[in-house]
């Protein structure tokens, strides 16, 4: 089966604390809600800790043109970008030897926060020497869905061609479609729970040699995927689009759509694998919020330590969109998990819709 070898993350240069945040929300928001304090209760109930952004607080209290937004982006996601794809590809803890740009058949790019013609992995490539005949498949909309999405496709693809080594490069800016000027509850929320972050995965078919370049004993060989659309549920997650840019679509209740949707989902992936929840060893989960935690917990029934690591990673990073399962999975893999465990890997996106891969360490 094809298999993950090698993960990287990159931080963007500015750390932003909770508190600073939240200051930062009350400044904005403060004449616009009666209840800001109450509302404002989000920054802290989240227990989110720290985020990354791309620019200082500073640049996001003057007004921009969806224009200087998007060029923000075009320019960062290839800067940062570049960095994760060199990291993943010269990974001393997951790697023996470096991994030639030229041996690289795809890159899947996974984005929903920013616009780029040609695509991201396109300018990238004109920076690194990858041989120029390399697939690229730039994948766009799936938001906090997509990092999984990504690696249901590379799956696929490796399956189709088992000699093949694929990318899958997410990058994701969330905080440049920061809009000033949209006094919603979402924008709020969104406020307290987005951040920035970039992530690089390498899979591999059975047949690329994968024993001459893994370091790691064990590597989560990827056995079946399923994505699901959910009817009727437009409204739940997304962007709208508007002349200023992207305006953030967040319903409240996301977390009693997991606890009543996501299990039945769940039980017929693993039946038709013939399992059940209480064969999975470990839950590789994005973590969308403390209260989308919380509703895989309850939906599932599982326990509460199986969500650390994504607890973790939302405390330390907040809510990167597709590349935040990227983080989760890098610190199972940095683990020394034994021959034959399973994992579930889960992520939910706009449609709304989720995406679901069964892992086996192999």
């Amino acid at each position: 089966m094809p298999t993950i070898i090698s993960v990287a993350e990159v931080t963007p240069p500015f750390e932003v604390n909770q508190n600073q945040a939240m200051e930062f929300a009350r400044e904005i928001f403060s004449n616009s809600f009666k209840d800001i304090e109450r509302l404002l209760r989000a920054f802290q109930n989240g227990q989110i800790e720290k985020r990354h952004f791309v620019k200082d607080l500073d640049w996001f209290k003057e007004d921009k043109t969806f224009e200087e937004k998007n060029t923000a982006y075009i320019e960062s996601a290839v800067e940062l970008g570049k960095e994760a794809i060199v990291k993943c590809l010269h990974n001393n803890n997951f790697l023996t030897k470096d991994i030639s740009y030229q041996e690289i058949d795809c890159i899947f790019f996974i984005s929903t926060t920013g616009l780029a013609t040609p695509s991201i992995e396109a300018r990238i490539m004109n920076l690194l020497p990858f041989q120029p005949h390399t697939k690229r498949v730039p994948i766009w909309g799936l938001g906090c869905a997509g990092g999984a999405v990504g690696l249901s496709r590379a799956y696929e693809y490796c399956l189709a061609f088992p000699k093949a080594k694929v990318l899958v490069l997410s990058v994701e800016l969330c905080s440049l479609t920061f809009q000033r000027n949209d006094l919603s509850k979402s924008n709020l929320i969104g406020t307290s729970l987005f951040a920035d972050g970039i992530a690089c995965v390498l899979v591999c078919g059975d047949e690329s040699n994968i024993n001459d370049y893994r370091k790691k004993k064990t590597s989560p060989s990827i056995i079946a995927t399923q994505s699901t659309l959910m009817p009727d549920s437009l409204d739940v997650m997304g962007w709208e689009i508007k002349n200023n840019g992207l305006y953030v679509v967040f319903s409240r209740d996301i977390p009693n759509i997991i606890e009543n949707w996501l299990k039945p989902n769940v039980s017929e992936f693993l039946k038709e694998n013939h399992l059940g929840l209480e064969t999975i060893d470990y839950f590789i989960a994005h973590p969308g919020g403390k209260k989308v935690i919380d509703a895989y917990v309850k939906s599932l029934d599982i326990s509460v330590s199986m969500t650390d690591i994504s607890l973790e990673v939302l405390r330390q990073f907040g809510n990167m969109s597709s590349a935040t399962i990227f983080f989760v999975l890098k610190r199972f893999m940095e683990k020394d998990i034994p021959h034959g465990a399973l994992g579930l890997g889960t992520a939910l996106g706009p449609g709304f819709s989720s995406e679901l891969l069964l892992m086996r360490w192999m």
